[in-house]
C-alpha cells in the first residue's frame, strides 16, 4: 500500500474514534494519509489526534480561520487514489445518495474521480430502515463500494448489526482494492541491492556493510512508478512484497552479473546501487581456515564489472544509473566513474556526510549526468530520495 494516497472523511458517529487506529494501520502500511472531518466530527475524535498520526493537516471547513488558506476540495479530490467515509452515518450517506452538497467532505465525495469507499456506522433499527437501504442501493450504483457493519455491542446499549467495521478489517477491504487497481506503465526496471559475499572458507567472506536500503528504496519508488521490477540482491533483510516486483537473490559478484545478463534486456533502465565486492579470492578454501596451521596468504583477482557489463550491452533507449560512494576526492572520483563505464547518471554519496552512513534510514546524494552536476538531495529519508531519483531519471528522456 506504499505510496497509496488515502484519503479519510470522518463523519459524526461515536465510531470515529477507531479512526486513530485505521490511520496507523495505514502509515505502518507506508500510504499517504489525509482527513476531512465533518464540523459534527470534531465531537468524537480530536482533530489533532488525526493530524498527529496522519502527518498531514486536517481540513473541516472551506475556508480555514487560522491561516487563512482556502481548502480546495477540487485538490483533494484529485490528490487521492481512494477516499474513503468511516464512519459513514445515516446523515452523511442519504445527502451522497441525493446528491445534497453542505460541507467540505461532501464537496470532495462530489469531485472525486477516483472510487469511494464507505463503513456505515448507527443504530441497528436505522441500519435496516428503508431509507438507509434505499440510499445504500443508490450508491452501489453509483459505483461506491460499501464495507458492511457488523453485529455487536451497539452505542445504544443494543445489539446487532450497524457496528463499524473493524480498522484492520478496512484496511484490509483498501489492501486488496488497491492491489487489483495497480497498473503497469509497460516500462520495466532492474535495480541491483545491497553487498555481494564473496566466500575466503565455508564461514568466512569478504564483503562490506551495505544494508540494501537505498535499492529497496528505488525499487519501491519505481513500483509507485507503475513500472514492473526486477531486484537483484545480496544478502539483505530487507522486506519488499508486491505484485509486479519479481525478487532474486544472489549471494557473490557472479551470482548478480548472471542475473544481471538474464534480465537486462528486457528494461528500460537499469539503477546499480549493489556494493559489489571489488575482490574476490582467487581459490576458496573447501574447510576452515585454522590460526593454528599459521597465516594464510589469500591471493584475490578482480570481480566482473557488472556496471560496465550494463553499459557495454545496452541500446539506444536503455539507461544505466549508477552509484558512487567516495571517501576522498569525491566529485572527481564520480566524473571519472560516470565517463569509464558509459552512464547516463551517477549518484554520489560520501563517507564524510553526517548522518548519511551504511544501514541508516536517510542519505544525501548528488546526481551528476554527461553535462555535469544536475541535482543535489540534502540529507534526507531514502525513500524520498529514490522518489525524486525516479523523477530525474525520467526526465532524461524529456
Amino acid at each position: 500500500m506504499y505510496g497509496k494516497r488515502i484519503l479519510l472523511g470522518i463523519t459524526g458517529g461515536i465510531a470515529a474514534y477507531k479512526i486513530a487506529f485505521l490511520i496507523r494501520i495505514l502509515k505502518k502500511q507506508e500510504a499517504e494519509v489525509k482527513c476531512i472531518m465533518t464540523p459534527a466530527s470534531s465531537a468524537f475524535i480530536s482533530p489533532l489526534v488525526l493530524s498527529t498520526l496522519s502527518k498531514n493537516d486536517v481540513a473541516i471547513e472551506f475556508w480555514n480561520k487560522e491561516t487563512g488558506a482556502w481548502n480546495n476540495h477540487v485538490a483533494y479530490a484529485e490528490w487521492a487514489d481512494l477516499l474513503v467515509i468511516a464512519p459513514a452515518t445515516m446523515n452523511t450517506i442519504g445527502k451522497m445518495a441525493n446528491g445534497l452538497c453542505d460541507n467540505l467532505l461532501l464537496a470532495t465525495y462530489f469531485s472525486m474521480k477516483g472510487k469511494t469507499v464507505v463503513a456505515p456506522a448507527m443504530d441497528l433499527d436505522m441500519y435496516k430502515h428503508p431509507s438507509f437501504l434505499r440510499n445504500i442501493d443508490v450508491l452501489t450504483k453509483d459505483g461506491v463500494l460499501l464495507i458492511p457493519a457488523e453485529s455487536g455491542e451497539l452505542a445504544s446499549g443494543l445489539e446487532g448489526e450497524g457496528r463499524m467495521a473493524e480498522p484492520e478489517q478496512i484496511a484490509e477491504f483498501i489492501a486488496v482494492f488497491l492491489e487489483k487497481q495497480t497498473k503497469t506503465n509497460g516500462k520495466r526496471i532492474c535495480i541491483t541491492a545491497g553487498p555481494t559475499q564473496e566466500a575466503i572458507d565455508p564461514v568466512r567472506y569478504i564483503s562490506n556493510h551495505s544494508s540494501g536500503k537505498m535499492g529497496f528504496a528505488i525499487a519501491k519508488a519505481a513500483l509507485i512508478r507503475g513500472y514492473e521490477v526486477d531486484l537483484i540482491s545480496g544478502p539483505s533483510k530487507e522486506i519488499l512484497e508486491h505484485p509486479h516486483l519479481n525478487r532474486i537473490d544472489v549471494i557473490t559478484a557472479e551470482d548478480m552479473l548472471s542475473e544481471v545478463k538474464k534480465h537486462w534486456h528486457q528494461s528500460s533502465i537499469g539503477v546499480f546501487t549493489a556494493a559489489v565486492a571489488d575482490f574476490k579470492p582467487q581459490n576458496t578454501a573447501k574447510i576452515k581456515l585454522k590460526k593454528r596451521d599459521g597465516i594464510e596468504t589469500i591471493v584475490l583477482e578482480q570481480n566482473p564489472d557488472i556496471l560496465k557489463w550494463a553499459s557495454s550491452n545496452k541500446n539506444k533507449v536503455q539507461k544505466v544509473i549508477g552509484f558512487a560512494l567516495e571517501t576522498n576526492n569525491e566529485e572527481e572520483n564520480a566524473l571519472i566513474k560516470l565517463k569509464q563505464k558509459n552512464l547516463d547518471l551517477i549518484v554520489l554519496n560520501s563517507t564524510k556526510d553526517e548522518g548519511a552512513t551504511f544501514g541508516g534510514e536517510q542519505n544525501k546524494v548528488t546526481v551528476f549526468g554527461n553535462t555535469g552536476k544536475l541535482e543535489t538531495f540534502e540529507l534526507q529519508d531514502k525513500f524520498k530520495i529514490a522518489i525524486q531519483l525516479i523523477d530525474l531519471i525520467e526526465g532524461l528522456d524529456a
